[in-house]
């Protein structure tokens, strides 16, 4: 299925807009009846005027009838439910009923007939004009009903993925919350000037998580300064670590997703604990030529933590979040050794 066809339906193609908007309805009946004359008005006279005039009218109304019926009544009631041979059958009593209807002008009309003209219908002939007829109306129907269908899907895959990625954000935001007053709670017993500084950082942290988050984009600058708030509590509850966070080119005016990066530094924090010596994390972002890069490098301990649900549930979400946000533009590498763990993201803005 075409996925840019939702952007030409609104508006870049008048022609499928011509086809299925209400606003071009009249236009679409208009177009109809002048096909329907011009035909009539280019075919043979059979018949002296005003008796020709009278027949070609015949002939009009037997062909918008057609039309009609068949695009309002039988391709809605049957063909769309798949009552094929119902469908078939109301087409074979139309094609009786056509006939009859021109024998029984052919009679009335016999005395004004043209010399040199038959007035004697061909039954094979009638019935190809009205498959013809029945095929060309029944596809404009069909025609509407597909692009309904595929704009359907379309907004039901986008409130899927809206309702994906809120559920992604929302278990990002429980979690960070819970590390934090933990962290709190545990300094409020060694240190109460610490736990002061780290429940007034985390209330700086909390409204930028009720209020910038969100949104759908928020300003790169002020995503990096979120990281910086939520490093500087891990420094003030860690004596022996530190941390970098390195800028390159124009970041101003960048927007992005919030919390994009929060899972990693998290995890990097989580996991470069270690008591025998200090530990670090460096984090570096660039701009340039419309990408934005991102890595994240962190220290590993000496003795191996345990692994834990919560931290591979984190990493999850991400990549979840950058399959849906960024599906293809995007590129995550991590790699680890013996002494460093590192997270490269490269995004296409």
């Amino acid at each position: 299925m075409n996925k840019n066809l939702p952007d030409k339906l609104n508006g870049e193609n008048w022609l499928f807009q011509f086809f299925i908007s209400p606003s071009y309805r009249i236009y679409r009946h208009l177009l109809l009846i002048i096909f329907s004359v011009f035909v009539l008005y280019y075919s043979n006279p059979e018949y002296t005027e005003p008796t020709e005039t009278y027949n070609r009218m015949l002939i009009f109304f037997q062909i918008l009838l057609l039309s009609y019926i068949n695009m309002y009544i039988w391709v809605p009631r049957y063909l769309f439910k798949s009552r094929y041979a119902i469908y078939g059958l109301w087409i074979f009593v139309y094609i009786i009923y056509w006939s009859f209807a021109h024998r029984l002008a052919a009679h009335f009309f016999k005395s004004n007939l043209l010399p040199n003209q038959d007035d004697n219908i061909n039954f094979l002939s009638l019935t190809f004009v009205v498959i013809v007829l029945s095929i060309a109306s029944a596809s404009v129907k069909l025609f509407q009903q597909w692009i309904k269908n595929v704009q359907l899907i379309n907004e039901l895959e986008k409130s899927k993925i809206t309702s994906e990625l809120e559920q992604l954000k929302n278990q990002i935001n429980p979690h960070f919350l819970f590390n934090m007053l933990n962290n709190a709670n545990v300094l409020t017993k060694k240190d109460p000037e610490k736990a002061s500084q780290v429940l007034m950082k985390l209330s700086d942290l909390l409204r930028y998580q009720l209020y910038d988050s969100a949104r759908d984009k928020v300003l790169l600058t002020s995503d990096i300064h979120f990281l910086e708030d939520f490093l500087n509590l891990e420094k003030v509850r860690r004596d022996n670590f530190d941390f970098v966070i390195s800028k390159e080119g124009n970041l101003s005016g960048i927007q992005i997703p919030p919390l994009l990066f929060i899972s990693f530094v998290e995890n990097a924090v989580k996991h470069n604990n270690d008591s025998s010596k200090s530990s670090y994390i460096n984090i570096y972002f660039k701009v340039f030529n419309d990408e934005l890069f991102f890595k994240c490098e962190n220290s590993k301990p000496e003795k191996k933590a345990v692994n834990s649900e919560s931290g591979g549930l984190g990493l999850a979400n991400i990549k979840r979040r950058l399959e849906l946000l960024f599906p293809d533009s995007h590129d995550l590498k991590i790699e680890e050794n013996q002494n460093k763990f590192c997270v490269t993201l490269n995004i296409k803005l």
